[in-house]
């Protein structure tokens, strides 16, 4: 369990650092105006499989909404 803290400490920090990749800031707008189908197929195409883009999507709109809140 504490190496989850850690390593979720970690990312985030990495992820303050460098940013988000240019796929996914686009990925971001796409989800913004409410394009997910093609979200998901952007997503799918640089990651390689629909299961990995999924996530990666969940997790962005987990960023969306956090900044919304903010």
């Amino acid at each position: 369990n504490n190496h989850s803290k850690h390593n979720a400490f970690v990312r985030d920090l990495i992820r303050e650092v460098a940013g988000f990749a240019p796929y996914e800031r686009r990925i971001m707008e796409l989800l913004k105006n409410s394009r997910d189908k093609r979200a998901r197929k952007l997503g799918k195409k640089r990651l390689g499989t629909l299961r990995r883009s999924k996530k990666k999507i969940d997790e962005l709109s987990n960023v969306l909404a956090a900044s919304r809140r903010n």
